[in-house]
């Protein structure tokens, strides 16, 4: 329960500068009204089924595009870490696209696949693909050389070295970059769903900034946060899970 507080406390600290500040005239309540009111224009939301709508369009496209990132980028990072000749081929080209930001790339999806779902949701794959697959690189080559030799003494084959050591070795900064992605699938789609969408969180806010329906505004806002930590904690939860192994026997 004291370990609950402590991390609460700085959340609750916030949220009561949030309600007094505006109240105080600290900070103008047109731009920044109280926190009891965005929680009012938050329920008035739930309760007309809106807010439920853009979650729900929201989420589908960012699990999917999250989904298929780690679908392609794990297996791509694995065989790119552990074989050289395919780094070397494809090492200028992954330089070259990981340095080009996903929102600058946003129109140039949109000209080609339109303002449909295949856009929004082919530069959520693109967003999260970088960070799955640079961190997943990373920790095949940052094996623990003791491990590989030791393992390399026993006369073990390369794919039973690479089944037992070098794929368990991997998941801590595989998880890492999964991690990322979780939080880069939420960030990339609310952008992209300011063009030309008709429901989500982004439209969401974005309608409600055109209309200055601004405790609305901040009702959407405060949802991608709480989606995105609760993706957080459960991407933490599934990570322990896989790695448990690590985790010494107690006793």
């Amino acid at each position: 329960m004291l370990s609950a507080a402590t991390r609460s406390a700085a959340v609750v600290a916030l949220l009561l500068v949030w309600e007094t500040a505006p109240r105080l005239g600290l900070v103008d309540a047109t731009f920044l009204p109280p926190f009891s009111d965005v929680a009012v224009a938050w329920w008035e939301l739930l309760a007309d089924g809106q807010l439920a709508d853009d979650v729900r369009a929201s989420l589908v496209r960012s699990f999917s595009g999250f989904g298929l990132a780690v679908a392609v980028a794990v297996p791509l990072g694995l065989l790119i870490g552990w074989y050289r000749p395919v780094a070397d081929l494809l090492g200028p080209l992954l330089e070259v696209f990981r340095n080009t930001a996903a929102l600058a790339l946003l129109p140039v999806f949109v000209l080609l696949l339109g303002i449909g779902e295949t856009s929004k949701i082919s530069i959520v794959v693109y967003a999260c693909t970088w960070p799955i697959l640079l961190n997943t690189i990373s920790a095949v080559r940052n094996a623990d050389p003791t491990l590989v030799k030791l393992a390399r003494s026993m006369d073990l084959s390369a794919p039973r070295l690479f089944q037992k050591v070098i794929l368990p070795s991997s998941v801590p900064a595989i998880f890492t970059g999964i991690r990322l992605a979780g939080a880069v699938s939420i960030l990339v789609l609310v952008a992209a769903e300011m063009i030309g969408a008709k429901a989500g969180l982004g439209h969401l806010i974005n309608a409600s900034q055109y209309n200055f329906a601004i405790p609305q505004m901040y009702a959407g806002i405060i949802t991608i946060s709480a989606i995105g930590v609760i993706f957080n904690q459960v991407l933490v939860a599934l990570e322990r899970r896989l790695s448990s192994w690590r985790v010494p026997a107690s006793g």
